[in-house]
């Protein structure tokens, strides 16, 4: 019996006691949700959203290009006996690039010249000289003299048949004999015409002659760098073989494609800047040069070409170049500071401020201006935004 009661006083006390314990427990959990949020603010710096034009671009594509590149070709065959430039070679126009043995071209220039020369000679001309009178001709003079004579011998004796002192036979001799020194005289002329013409071709020769010479020595058709040589000494060369690359880079040519919706704002003289990916983050600048007259029918698409002043060389033909063209228009946009927007898995955000507490907004952003970005919806002029901490905020924090 001792034992029994002992067990019953055990359990009474256990009962007594639960009781007690479930009460402190609630009274603690309604005690925390009747104290107020102890969460610390976030300092934001909120900044009012602005309204104002925006300069418009227009976002085009495209590739740098060498503003001249020539392929340069050998304009005579020959054996290359001189070729002083390597590939990177800064060239002016006119520098050698190589030479071709000039042995047989000297030859027949020599030739040609002494052909011009006889016949010069023989019609009495000097070898610059560009004018011809077929009377001063030497065979003509002398032909010109003899029918001179014919034809006062002739009549004289006319003068004499009348008052019947010569003979008819005399007279009809006297006729055929001028006659015949006229046709000689005519003949004479024709004759050194034709040798004229005949030192005209051999002039023509000479020239000829003369050319195929100087083509011996191939030289640089503008100012740039070589791009490529491709022969050295003792190659034979033929006539239209090329022989070197030579590639003006300053300025370049960047040639871009603009979708058909934008070709009314682009004209010839709009300014342009671009990037490569060569110099992250660097700005270049051209200006618009030509516009083409029509569009690509498989790209719908306009062919815009800028000049980029490469003063430096940085810049390379082949480079890819994603450019800007400032559209000739202004329109009003909704601006924040860059900082306030939080782009995450392609998703932009911006918190906006009310009394102590942020509200998150899911925005879609457009056109960069300085420090600023256009809010394209999502937030209205004079609304202000977090600036700072935006990481560390959610929708409904508290800020001050």
């Amino acid at each position: 019996m001792t034992f029994g009661i002992k067990g019953f006083v055990l359990a009474a006390g256990a009962l007594v006691a639960a009781p007690v314990v479930w009460v402190g427990c609630s009274a603690g959990v309604a005690k925390a949700k009747d104290q107020p949020s102890t969460a610390a603010a976030i300092a934001v710096e909120p900044v009012a959203a602005v309204e104002q034009p925006i300069a418009r671009f227009i976002r085009a594509t495209g590739t740098l290009m060498a503003e001249e590149q020539a392929d340069v070709a050998a304009e005579t065959a020959g054996r290359v006996v001189d070729a002083p430039i390597e590939r990177g070679t800064p060239v002016s126009l006119g520098t050698v690039l190589i030479r071709v043995s000039p042995t047989e071209t000297d030859a027949q220039l020599k030739e040609a010249q002494a052909n011009a020369a006889q016949i010069e000679a023989r019609l009495g001309l000097a070898p610059d000289a560009m004018s011809f009178d077929v009377d001063k001709v030497p065979e003509v003079q002398n032909a010109k003299a003899a029918y001179d004579l014919a034809l006062s011998e002739f009549n004289r004796i006319k003068s004499l048949l009348g008052d019947r002192v010569v003979s008819q036979s005399e007279y009809d001799q006297r006729q055929a004999q001028m006659d015949a020194t006229r046709q000689q005289y005519e003949a004479a002329k024709n004759a050194e015409t034709q040798q004229f013409q005949s030192l005209l071709a051999a002039r023509a020769r000479v020239d000829l002659a003369r050319k195929a010479f100087d083509d011996t020595t191939v030289r640089a058709p503008f100012n740039g760098l070589v791009g490529q040589r491709l022969v050295s000494v003792g190659d034979y060369v033929t006539k239209g073989m090329k022989v070197a690359t030579v590639v003006r880079s300053n300025p370049l040519r960047v040639q871009l494609t603009i979708p058909e919706q934008f070709i009314s704002a682009v004209a010839v003289g709009q300014p342009v800047d671009f990037e490569v990916d060569a110099y992250s983050g660097r700005q270049f600048e051209g200006k618009v040069r030509y516009v083409s007259p029509a569009l690509q029918a498989d790209q719908r698409a306009l062919t815009v070409e800028a000049v980029v002043p490469n003063p430096q060389g940085e810049l390379k033909p082949g480079l890819f170049a994603t450019a800007r063209i400032e559209q000739p228009k202004k329109t009003a946009g909704v601006l924040v500071p860059t900082g306030a927007v939080q782009t995450s898995g392609g998703t932009s955000r911006v918190y906006v401020v009310g009394g102590d507490r942020a509200e998150e907004r899911v925005v879609t952003t457009g056109q960069t201006v300085g420090n600023l970005v256009e809010i394209g919806n999502g937030v209205k002029a004079g609304e202000r935004v977090a600036t700072k901490h935006v990481t560390e905020l959610a929708d409904g924090s508290r800020v001050q």
